[in-house]
């Protein structure tokens, strides 16, 4: 597989550099090759998320999503593909079962429309790993080999942190992002995270070093997540994220050592 950096792509770049700044360094921070492959899903995955956010009115959000479920399955189906900076290069590099990873994505986040909470913590955690855990395995299977399990582990734990530090915002918004927002229960969700980390880690080997650059993002999932589960009152206070040289030096020693 060869990329080069065309209008479309560059533009991928900058987008997730602007709203997604911890995978954009992951990006950066993966060999050159993979790049190209990570900002074009990286930047589907922006576009996506915030798609609910952006309008106050539930039916234009819902069709938003509905264009990207869309323009997935002409990619999925291996038709005329809508010509668009994310859509075109996406196309290129997605096969039929990659943009179905990423349809259930899309159909997992029209949850951000609705106000209503997760019924429970199964419908949670099949939130997570639709959206978290979809979007690495995706990136995987494009950049080369990989476990399945070890995939889904590693989104979930990498998609829980991640909601962990999205919470405050969330309950701004007027949402109730747990299913059980209690201390203990947030403590024990986290002891959750880690465990399926450190799985996903032990089996590091069953990941190909070219489909290990997905797992990049992971960098800071560890200390995000042992710092919920010791005091979980830091999720509401909004006080997870890691000292920024402290966050450099992490990304550096995951990318060089290649033990993500």
């Amino acid at each position: 597989m060869s990329l080069t950096f065309d209008d479309d792509l560059i533009a991928c770049a900058d987008l997730v550099r602007r709203a997604d700044r911890p995978r954009f360094q992951a990006a950066m921070a993966a060999p050159v090759p993979a790049r190209a492959v990570l900002f074009q899903i990286y930047a589907f995955n922006v576009e996506v998320a915030r798609a609910p956010w952006v309008t106050q009115e539930p039916m234009i959000a819902e069709m938003r999503l509905q264009w990207w479920a869309d323009a997935l399955e002409e990619i999925r189906t291996g038709g005329v593909v809508r010509r668009h900076e994310v859509v075109t290069p996406l196309a290129h590099v997605l096969d039929a079962d990659g943009a179905g990873l990423l349809v259930d994505l899309v159909e997992a986040r029209r949850w951000d429309i609705e106000r209503a909470p997760f019924s429970d913590e199964a419908e949670f955690t099949g939130y997570i790993e639709a959206t978290s855990a979809n979007l690495v395995r995706a990136a995987a299977r494009v950049l080369g080999p990989a476990d399945n399990d070890v995939l889904v582990d590693a989104g979930f734990a990498l998609g829980l942190a991640n909601w962990f530090r999205a919470i405050p915002a969330l309950e701004a918004a007027g949402r109730r992002p747990l299913p059980d927002g209690r201390p203990e229960a947030v403590a024990a969700l986290a002891r959750e995270g880690l465990r399926r980390l450190v799985r996903a880690r032990r089996r590091r080997a069953e990941v190909s070093p070219a489909a290990a650059a997905a797992l990049l993002p992971l960098w800071e999932a560890g200390p995000v997540l042992r710092a919920a589960a010791r005091r979980p009152a830091r999720v509401a206070g909004g006080t997870l994220d890691l000292a920024p040289v402290r966050s450099r030096l992490t990304l550096m020693l995951r990318a060089t050592s290649g033990r993500w």
